[in-house]
């Protein structure tokens, strides 16, 4: 395995709380919100908005395992390096980073192929080609320095949130009539509406993954010790908030039954309700999609990194650009796996398996915190408890995702 360079070259430590906080919201709101309201709806029904503060409150169990280690370790590599120091197994602190990667690559591809739908709305290209040429701006984009690829993570971040203003903006004045209507039940009163609830936030638990994906930008973070836990929090509360309120004006401005059976029900909130050009709305659509698979990129990228630093994989891929101060080596290694998976590899079966994955990474993560709180004599109560409620909950997770 190859020695990094005696004097290696550190990564450009220049993001702001702020700045890794609309990282994080990038990375958890995506192009999911965009279609999930649908799904949710048709499982949850009008208790929709309950099921996903249920799915934020289950996933913060594990966003406190995410913040309370970056604070003890605030590197590249995040979990590989939190699994390493809890159980001193390189084997299974080097496959977790392994498969933070692959669960990224898969994204980006999957990611990268849904643009290509997308982008024939306007454009009509070859398929391969549209999919090459996003693969290889973004790697570009990743490669050419931290405050580029965050700068346009931001920007593409407001744009998603402006298509969120847009549907608050069609449903807001609706809402009173919908608080008002004897038959919007938005609290559940029987068992079976419950059941509901239960099922909806299972699948509105993976509208908030991609918090994760925000520890591994820890050695380009200002004070990671505080702003990483912080910007952690910040972006988990205000996604929460975010899908709380698109949500309650969603059911507001739409009937159920279409919002259930759309495939764009955001659009189609914006549509029936606004004089917004929907063509707008559909390039933030696009938008959201390109967002994704830049910051899985650069998550990737840094996890690639962060363990060639630490000996868990080849050093070369701890070589950082001296004038670019980023992973070049790692980016394009990156690059080229996302464009091979998207344009060869039967991805139906690979993104199945991605969210597996990442409950799997999530299970591991809050033992660690786990057994180091145990070993540290951190024994009061909330230190063990939250991080053992977020392993189980994991744990039931993973299991019902087979079981479904």
């Amino acid at each position: 395995m190859t020695e990094p360079s005696p004097n290696p070259t550190p990564l450009l430590r220049t993001l702001s709380l702020a700045q890794i906080t609309l990282y994080g919201i990038g990375t958890i709101l995506g192009a999911g919100i965009y279609v999930l309201v649908g799904e949710v709806a048709n499982i949850a029904g009008s208790h929709m908005p309950l099921a996903f503060v249920l799915a934020a409150l289950v996933v913060s169990f594990s966003a406190y395992s995410y913040g309370h280690l970056s604070r003890l370790y605030p590197v590249s590599a995040g979990e590989p390096i939190y699994v390493q120091q809890a159980f001193a197994l390189k084997s299974l602190s080097t496959a977790v980073g392994y498969a933070i990667v692959f669960a990224g690559v898969v994204s980006a591809a999957t990611i990268a192929r849904g643009f290509s739908g997308y982008f024939a709305v306007f454009f009509e290209l070859a398929d391969a080609l549209t999919i090459s040429l996003l693969i290889i701006v973004l790697t570009s984009i990743a490669a050419w320095g931290v405050k580029l690829s965050v700068t346009v993570a931001i920007i593409t971040t407001l744009l998603e949130l402006l298509g969120l203003a847009f549907v608050i903006y069609a449903g807001a004045d609706k809402l009173p009539a919908l608080f008002n209507n004897p038959d919007s039940s938005l609290i559940p009163d029987s068992l079976i509406a419950w059941q509901g609830v239960g099922a909806g936030a299972f699948l509105a638990f993976y509208a908030f993954i991609g918090f994760e994906d925000m520890v591994n930008m820890a050695e380009e973070v200002k004070q990671p010790e505080k702003n990483m836990p912080r910007g952690i929090l910040l972006a988990l509360v205000t996604a929460c908030l975010l899908y709380f309120i698109v949500t309650l004006c969603a059911l507001a401005a739409v009937p159920l039954q279409e919002l259930a059976a759309s495939k764009a029900p955001l659009v189609l909130v914006v549509e029936q309700n606004t004089s917004i050009p929907i063509a707008l709305m559909t390039s933030i659509s696009i938008v959201a999609v390109v967002n994704g698979a830049l910051l899985q990129i650069i998550m990737a990228s840094r996890v690639l990194y962060g363990m060639g630093k630490k000996r868990m994989a080849p050093g070369f891929l701890a070589t950082v650009h001296p004038r670019r101060q980023t992973p070049l080596i790692a980016t394009l290694l990156v690059g080229t796996l996302v464009l091979s998976a998207a344009l060869l590899a039967p991805l139906v079966t690979l993104a199945q398996a991605t969210s597996g994955t990442i409950l799997c990474i999530f299970t591991l993560v809050n033992l660690a915190l786990l057994r180091l709180n145990w070993r540290d004599l951190r024994r009061n109560f909330m230190a063990l408890a939250i991080p053992a409620c977020g392993a189980v909950i994991c744990i039931g997770f993973l299991l019902m995702q087979f079981w479904l």
